[in-house]
C-alpha cells in the first residue's frame, strides 16, 4: 500500500529519478523551455522552483546547495546570472506546464514546461459570437469621397509685446 506517499517514483530507481529530475532541470534552466510527458513534468515543477527561490540569494552557500541538486556549472551560472534577476519581485510560481496533446507512438500525455518570466502566454483569439439563425445581411450602398479642398495658409497673430505700448 502507499498511503501517504507523494512523490511520483516515475518507474524508476531512486538514483535514476533523481538524475533524471537533475538532467531535466538544468535543461530548463538552459532553454527556459523544455517538451516532455505531463508526469514527468509535474515531477520537475516542485522539483526546481525551490532552487529557482534559492537563487534569489546570491551566496556561496546558495550556489553551492543549488550545484548539488543540478551537477551542471553551466545551470547554476545560468540561474544565478540571468534567472534569479528577472524573477527577484515574484513569489512563486516560476514555472508553467500547458498541455500540448499526445504523443504520436505510445498517446503518452505531452507537456511543455517553460519558465514564466521568460515566456508570455499565447493569448486566446477572440471570435466573433455567432447565433444558430441566419440573419438578412445589411447591404451598405458606397459612398462618395469628396474632394479634400487646399487649406489656405494660416496668417500668425502679431505677437503679444508689439501690441502692448511701451510704459514709461
Amino acid at each position: 500500500m502507499r498511503h501517504n506517499k507523494a512523490i511520483n517514483h516515475l518507474g524508476r530507481q531512486s538514483g535514476h529519478r533523481k538524475a533524471m529530475l537533475a538532467n531535466m532541470a538544468s535543461s530548463l534552466i538552459l532553454h527556459k523551455r523544455i517538451q516532455t510527458t505531463l508526469a514527468k513534468a509535474k515531477a520537475l515543477k516542485p522539483y526546481v522552483e525551490p532552487l529557482i527561490t534559492k537563487s534569489k540569494e546570491n551566496t556561496t552557500h546558495s550556489r553551492r546547495v543549488v550545484f548539488s541538486y543540478l551537477k551542471d556549472k553551466y545551470a547554476v551560472t545560468e540561474l544565478f546570472r540571468n534567472v534569479a534577476p528577472k524573477i527577484a519581485d515574484r513569489p512563486g510560481g516560476y514555472c508553467r506546464i500547458l498541455h500540448i496533446g499526445f504523443r504520436q507512438g505510445d498517446a503518452a500525455e505531452m507537456a511543455l514546461i517553460e519558465l514564466v518570466d521568460f515566456f508570455e502566454p499565447a493569448e486566446k483569439k477572440e471570435t466573433k459570437k455567432t447565433t444558430r439563425r441566419s440573419r438578412a445581411k445589411k447591404v451598405e450602398a458606397p459612398v462618395e469621397e469628396a474632394p479634400v479642398a487646399a487649406e489656405a495658409p494660416v496668417e500668425e497673430a502679431p505677437a503679444a509685446a508689439e501690441e502692448a505700448p511701451a510704459a514709461e
